[in-house]
């Protein structure tokens, strides 16, 4: 398993009319096999939904 993540994971707040906070809360690491992931949260969201999302080359840091 690399040190990096391949996702984000993200808490989704609807805050308004088509307006949305995106607030990262933890990664992901896909299993080498393809089959699953390995996720880390650094919180657990009680309300919103969660998104995961992969890692472009633009985004990483």
């Amino acid at each position: 398993m690399s040190n990096k993540p391949t996702h984000r994971v993200f808490q989704v707040i609807e805050t308004g009319k088509d307006k949305k906070f995106w607030n990262r809360i933890g990664g992901t690491w896909e299993h080498e096999d393809g089959n699953g992931f390995n996720l880390s949260l650094n919180s657990i969201p009680l309300d919103g939904r969660m998104v995961i999302r992969r890692i472009e080359k633009d985004d990483e840091e």
